[in-house]
């Protein structure tokens, strides 16, 4: 049993701390509604490395928004849905296309520098986009240019409070509403923060798996903590591989952005053939997680550990110009794009579900909301549209500060005197501990499932239950804890599910069965799952 708190705490022992609006996380999601909320609120966030740590920092692709006269939103939203596959709301989409390019603008006057061409904005186009609506910076590098202006700004902006290299164990909830966070600071003091407001932006749990394109904090914290504190946790089982993550000896799990494939790049399996062609119309350009399982059945087809990714037939010019950052990476690995195709195979890159959220992003906790990664709004149903969450991230995190514009002061105090079981210490260190599971969540809830593999996986991991020890101190500690509650809910979810559908694959259910599967899967901490009809 997942306990409510992850160490003991009674508030009357340690500090208590006040502000208006506490932010939990960095990126796009965190650093933009902190700036939207400190002007007009005091805003205190906290991050458990620091403001440049984020998944928003690699994002290459870009973000999709309708600028152009030739785009419309109604395309916009019809390329989301169709992606999608069934489980998006129609109304958190309509939202989306609506008001994004109003995000963009925000995101512009803040001072992010997006690539121009002739005086316009540079457009491109990604996997199952029918217009070219992807601004990008640098060529490949939006995601910093994003992080870089919105930090600045964060660390000169008088309102805000940076707590770098603290650590949120968990929520403080009575009766429903969240009054706060329990946080553990770097010389391993624990203070209460109380805010009037308190929202999530702490981002994805691609560390789930062994082979990622998320950095090292990607540990579903934000999720495991507010499923702890009685948020609902939706669609956690649709889980996005990215397809093209670079395959090479010696290399990290370095993402080579899918404009690479917008632009014209090939893939080709160990033979050096084409292959998209068998597996959907759209060629590369397919939704992702139909080009990852075709990557995949190439490999296991050819027994191959990797495909190739070849625009070698693209100049080296353009390569250089629209690539910068992804060239001179595989440059330092002795890989020249312009002239070698690039060894890819696919990596855990994104989680559709998360907390799930109203159209104002506040969850079913009042005063507790959720931005970006770790949210589930609705938009990305059961398969993220490409470049579709830096969108996401702006345009719910301005109707969130709406919403906490029109709080009213927190009133009362929490009287909480919690004591969590005692288990028994495990034996192996946690890094041990967490490549195992990173290798049970791979093997068993990867890219292809079934039900005897997923029951498997389970199990191995309910045995690991006994990590819940109240004499964690240490931030992997509490970060393990936080996988393992994930990995629970995904394989869960994962096993009641029987069909595919977007990043979710059975191979004893390999139809879509819009019959008895168009609906959501839904957890709350001390409840049974429910399943709720779109």
């Amino acid at each position: 049993m997942i306990p409510r708190y992850l160490v003991d705490v009674d508030l009357d022992d340690i500090p208590h701390i006040h502000t208006d609006v506490i932010v939990i996380g960095a990126g796009i999601a965190g650093l933009f509604t902190a700036l939207r909320a400190s002007e007009t609120k005091r805003v205190l966030m906290i991050t458990k490395k620091s403001l440049l740590d984020s998944n928003t920092r690699y994002a290459q692709g870009g973000i999709a928004a309708v600028i152009s006269d030739e785009d419309s939103p109604e395309y916009h939203m019809q390329d989301t849905l169709i992606a999608g596959a069934g489980l998006c709301s129609p109304e958190a989409v309509d939202v989306l296309v609506h008001e994004g390019p109003d995000g963009v603008q925000d995101l512009i006057r803040m001072g992010t520098q997006f690539d121009l061409e002739n005086g316009e904005f540079a457009l491109t186009k990604e996997g199952a986009h029918s217009q070219r609506r992807i601004l990008h910076a640098h060529g490949d590098a939006t995601g910093a240019e994003i992080v870089r202006a919105l930090s600045e700004r964060t660390k000169q902006d008088p309102n805000i409070e940076i707590w770098d290299d603290h650590f949120v164990i968990d929520l403080i909830t009575q009766d429903g509403v969240c009054y706060g966070a329990l946080v553990q600071k770097p010389d391993g003091q624990r203070v209460f923060v109380r805010g009037n407001a308190t929202i999530l932006c702490s981002g994805g749990a691609g560390q789930l798996f062994r082979y990622t394109t998320n950095p090292d904090i990607a540990t579903g914290d934000g999720i495991a903590i507010a499923y702890r504190a009685g948020a609902q946790i939706q669609d956690v089982e649709f889980v996005q591989f990215h397809p093209t993550a670079l395959c090479y000896p010696g290399a990290p799990r370095f993402l080579i952005s899918e404009a690479v494939r917008g632009e014209g790049a090939y893939l080709r399996n160990i033979k050096g053939e084409r292959f998209m062609d068998k597996y959907h119309p759209q060629l590369e350009l397919a939704p992702r997680d139909v080009v990852a399982r075709a990557i995949v059945d190439e490999m296991e087809l050819n027994k191959s550990t990797f495909v190739y990714l070849d625009i070698t037939h693209e100049s080296e010019e353009l390569i250089k110009h629209r690539f910068p950052t992804i060239y001179e990476y595989c440059l330092n690995y002795g890989l020249d794009m312009a002239t070698d195709w690039i060894p890819v195979a696919p990596a855990a890159h994104y989680m559709m579900g998360g907390v799930k959220t109203d159209l104002h992003g506040e969850t079913v906790v009042k005063r507790l909301f959720a931005c970006g990664e770790v949210s589930s709004t609705g938009v990305h149903g059961a398969n993220r549209l490409a470049s579709n969450s830096l969108s996401e991230a702006i345009v719910f995190g301005r109707r969130i500060i709406e919403r906490i514009q029109a709080l009213s002061p927190l009133s009362g105090n929490p009287t909480l005197q919690a004591v969590s079981p005692r288990l028994e210490n495990p034996k192996q260190a946690v890094v041990e501990r967490k490549l195992k599971l990173q290798k049970v969540m791979l093997r068993y809830a990867g890219l292809k499932r079934s039900a005897k593999g997923l029951q498997k996986g389970y199990e191995e991991l309910t045995r690991q239950l006994s990590i819940y020890d109240t004499h964690m101190t240490k931030r992997e500690d509490y970060e393990f804890a936080n996988l393992l509650t994930c990995s629970l809910l995904t394989t869960t979810a994962a096993l009641a599910r029987e069909e595919s559908r977007g990043g979710h694959y059975r191979e004893d259910f390999p139809e879509r069965d819009d019959l008895q599967w168009k609906k959501h899967i839904v957890f709350k901490h001390g409840e049974d799952r429910v399943e709720e009809w779109i």
